[in-house]
């Protein structure tokens, strides 16, 4: 499908809108630009012997995408999440349109270090992100932890840090692919943890490569005393030569119940005093991505992540005013399980996949990826997007300037398998530049975007 044409389900891209967005690119150019010329491309280190380090980076994106719906989107209740049923209906009649794209991101890292003596080093950092002008998560850390180091025993962590399950699978896998939010916003991950322990371990030589293990534990929010919160996480790396191979595990209790792997793990509701009406709930994820450098100048990459959700009955949490419903997940709204349950929660398991190539030519990156959504096995005798499936499929192409500034361009389409819901590892079913699957089988995007790093 042409980026600049629409299939039976929209309409054409208006010309003038185009041009419109060339100019808010130019500008994106010039103020990125400018930002590079005002800091340097570097890591600000100051302090005694350099004890103390500051380092970010800002993007910016401008994009246009079709077979949207006019607004913001194409729900009857646009506040309900998609596990919710009164959140399936559309609007019906709506024509669907092309319009523009944008998103900023911006974070930053502060660190500092004291060796202690005899192998030992303590460390400090603190990290916050902005997302479209606003916190990305409010209420949480992206790191605020100390560390103690020995070069032979490891690394022991504690504090608020993100999981690696998310971390590799948004950089650098996916964004070399321009994949970053297809494939580490979705499935059944958590990305932020707030009280987390972590063990790191030492590089060892295997094999005549090197490894690395880590384990990760957080007990989330600890007012809940029935539903006790529960998050593991196991993450194994080997490299050797010009291959690169990560294998994570998570498994977690009475999280969220939630298909966003961007989502922070606390507890199953934000209020513990509706502990005694909540069930039980629990996820896992498993992923392997490798990395192999063909030669100097292509790169290859394959990921399989491997999904699976317990489910979750709906139930009023707490009885207000106002009604406040729990977090339910593949539900099925109608009905009754055996133990008599109403509103019960499916089982629920998915595999998707990603794959990628990027070719490096002097000072431009060319990237091609593909990522697979699959149908889910569930026992759920309901739709609850069970039976499609999506495929994304991206190019971009990376100039690098030099002082830590970038630009690239970039395209982009979903194709789902059929309309109706999105498949369950989306977290919504517009999770693509809002091209919903309930309207449209099939969108694409084109885009501009600056980075600066230091």
């Amino acid at each position: 499908m042409s980026l600049f044409s629409s299939n039976k389900d929209g309409e054409n891209c208006p010309e003038h809108s185009l041009g419109k967005d060339i100019r808010q690119y130019a500008r994106l150019s010039l103020c990125v630009t400018a930002i590079g010329l005002a800091f340097p491309a570097h890591a600000i280190d100051f302090g005694p012997d350099g004890m103390f380090s500051f380092t970010g980076f800002a993007e910016m994106q401008f994009g246009r995408a079709n077979n949207q719906c006019p607004g913001t989107t194409c729900q009857i209740s646009p506040e309900a999440d998609r596990q919710r049923v009164w959140a399936d209906a559309v609007v019906q009649g709506l024509p669907l349109t092309s319009s523009g794209t944008s998103f900023n991101q911006a974070q930053f890292w502060f660190k500092a270090q004291k060796d202690l003596g005899g192998g030992f080093k303590l460390k400090g950092e603190v990290s916050q992100k902005w997302r479209d002008g606003r916190l990305d998560v409010p209420d949480i850390w992206p790191e605020k932890n100390l560390s103690i180091q020995h070069e032979e025993y490891g690394v022991l962590t504690i504090g608020e840090t993100v999981s690696r399950t998310w971390q590799f699978a948004d950089y650098p896998y996916g964004s070399n692919l321009g994949l970053s939010y297809a494939w580490a916003s979705t499935g059944a991950g958590y990305r932020n943890l707030g009280n987390a322990i972590r063990y790191t371990s030492r590089v060892f030589d295997v094999s005549g490569g090197d490894a690395v293990f880590e384990v990760t534990y957080d007990r989330g929010n600890t007012a809940f005393k029935i539903n006790k919160p529960r998050f593991l996480e196991v993450w194994a790396h080997y490299g050797k030569g010009p291959l690169s191979v990560d294998a994570m595990y998570q498994n977690t209790r009475n999280g969220v119940p939630a298909a966003f792997g961007s989502a922070a793990f606390n507890g199953p509701f934000y209020d513990s005093a509706a502990d005694g009406k909540l069930g039980n709930s629990g996820q896992s994820v498993a992923v392997v991505q490798a990395v192999y450098q063909l030669n100097k100048k292509v790169e290859l990459s394959a990921g399989v992540r491997h999904n699976r959700w317990s489910g979750a009955y709906q139930v009023v949490a707490l009885a207000g005013p106002p009604v406040q419903w729990n977090f339910p997940f593949n539900v099925d709204w109608f009905g009754v399980d055996a133990n008599g349950v109403a509103h019960p929660g499916y089982p629920a398991q998915s595999t998707d996949l990603s794959l990628g190539a990027r070719y490096r030519m002097d000072k431009w990156t060319f990237a091609a990826g593909a990522a697979y959504f699959s149908k889910a096995s569930t026992p759920n005798p309901v739709e609850r997007g069970q039976s499609n499936s999506a495929l994304v499929n991206t190019l971009q192409a990376t100039y690098d300037y030099g002082n830590g500034f970038e630009f690239s361009v970039f395209s982009g389409m979903v194709n789902y398998s059929k309309k109706g819901l999105s498949p369950i590892s989306l977290p919504s079913n517009s999770t693509f530049n809002k091209i919903d699957s309930r309207t449209t089988k099939s969108g694409n995007w084109f885009g501009v975007g600056a980075k600066y790093t230091f």
